[in-house]
C-alpha cells in the first residue's frame, strides 16, 4: 500500500463505522496477547510474512514493497485493516519508542526502510513526530546501520543511550539489577520492539527478548549460563514488561551461525517480517527457523553446539509468565 493510499484508508476508518471498529479492537488486541496462565486455552499468534519482490538493483530494497509487506504483516496479526490496528494500538497521547537493533552494522540491522514505514503509520494513528524516538545502545551503531541521529525539535528523535543516559534508579528482578535507558524508562509510554533474527554465539538466539539487552547499562554481566535466567529476568523489569505493545522482527536478512556480528557466509535473504504481541512465542518460532536453516547448511543444532536457548522456556515458566513457548499454543500464520 502506498503511503497516500494508507492515509486515505485510514481516514475512512477514522470516521463513522471505522471509529466503532477501532474502539472495538481494544479487547481483541488484548486477547491476542500472551496466554496469562499455563491452563489458559488462548493461543499466541505469530505471523511470518514474506515477499519475493522486495529487492531491486544491487539488492536494494524497493520501498513500496516494504510498505506492502508491513501492512500485510499487521493485518495478518490482528485480522483487521492495518490502519485500524495502528489506531487501536497507539494514540496522540503516546510517546512511542522504536527499539532497533544496530549492533551488527548495515548488513544485519533493523532496516531504516522498515522504520520509515512504521513512522508513517504512527503519524496516521495520531502520534506526533516529536513523540517518536528511534533508539539503540550507541549512536555510532545507529549511524552504522544507516540512521541519522537527531534531536531536532518537532522531528522524530533518533539517539543512542550513550547520549540519553541511564536512570539513577536501579531496577531489580531475580538475578538482574540494572539501570535502564531514560528513553524507555522516563520518556516513552509505549515501545515497538524491532529486533533482528539471528543466532547468537553465547546464548543461542538473538530475537525479541534479547533485544532488550540494548536498554540496560550492564548487558555484559548477563551472558553466562546461556543467558538463563538473565534474559527472562531483564524482560520482567517494569519499564520493559509494561510498555512493549508490539514486536516486529526484521528478518529481511537473517543469520543462522556466527552471530551477533554479521557473517555473510551464514546469512541469507529471508525477505520476511515476523510479528507478535507475545515475545516468548516469537522467540520460540524464531528458534525453529534458525534450526531449520542450520540443518540445511549441515550445521549442528544449537543444543548440540551447547547453545540451546533455554531462556525461552524460563520466560514461559510459572514464575515469569511472559508468554508461551508451547508450539501447541502458538498459532503460526504464514502470508
Amino acid at each position: 500500500m502506498q503511503r497516500r493510499d494508507f492515509i486515505k484508508t485510514s481516514s475512512v476508518i477514522g470516521g463513522g463505522l471505522g471509529l466503532g471498529l477501532a474502539a472495538s479492537l481494544r479487547k481483541p488486541l488484548r486477547a491476542m496477547a500472551r496466554p496469562s496462565r499455563a491452563n489458559d486455552a488462548r493461543q499466541s499468534r505469530v505471523v511470518i510474512a514474506h515477499r519475493s519482490d522486495l529487492r531491486g538493483a544491487k539488492q536494494s530494497l524497493v520501498q513500496p514493497q516494504v510498505a506492502r509487506l508491513l501492512d500485510t504483516t499487521i493485518e495478518a496479526l490482528f485480522q483487521v485493516p492495518a490502519a485500524a490496528a495502528w489506531r487501536s494500538l497507539f494514540s496522540s497521547r503516546d510517546v512511542v519508542g522504536l527499539k532497533v537493533n544496530c549492533l551488527a552494522g548495515k548488513h544485519l540491522s533493523t532496516h531504516p526502510e522498515i522504520v520509515s514505514e512504521i513512522v508513517d503509520r504512527l503519524l496516521v494513528a495520531g502520534v506526533k513526530k516529536q513523540n517518536m524516538i528511534i533508539f539503540d545502545r550507541r549512536s555510532r551503531d545507529l549511524i552504522g546501520a544507516g540512521f541519522q541521529p537527531s534531536q531536532q525539535r518537532g522531528a522524530v528523535q533518533c539517539l543512542g543511550n550513550d547520549q540519553s543516559g541511564f536512570t539513577a534508579q536501579l531496577f531489580e528482578y531475580g538475578a538482574v539489577a540494572s539501570q535502564i535507558s531514560t528513553i524507555l524508562a522516563h520518556r516513552c509510554t509505549a515501545v515497538i520492539n524491532l529486533p533482528i533474527l539471528k543466532d547468537h554465539g553465547i546464548v543461542g538466539l538473538s530475537c525479541a527478548m534479547k533485544n532488550f539487552f540494548g536498554v540496560i547499562n550492564n548487558p555484559n554481566k548477563y551472558h553466562m549460563h546461556l543467558g538463563d535466567p538473565f534474559i527472562a529476568d531483564v524482560n520482567m523489569l517494569p519499564p520493559i514488561r509494561d510498555k512493549v505493545r508490539l514486536t516486529i522482527c526484521d528478518a529481511l536478512t537473517a543469520q543462522c551461525e556466527g552471530g551477533p556480528p554479521f557473517m555473510p557466509e551464514w546469512s541469507w535473504p529471508m525477505d520476511s517480517l515476523l510479528a507478535a504481541i507475545d515475545m516468548v512465542a516469537m522467540d520460540r518460532v524464531a528458534w525453529d527457523i534458525i534450526e531449520q536453516k542450520r540443518a540445511e547448511n549441515g550445521i549442528d543444532s544449537l543444543e548440540k553446539a551447547g547453545r540451546k536457548p533455554s531462556y525461552i522456556a524460563r520466560a514461559a515458566d510459572a514464575e515469569h509468565q511472559l508468554g508461551t513457548d508451547d508450539l501447541g499454543r502458538i498459532e503460526i500464520v504464514r502470508v
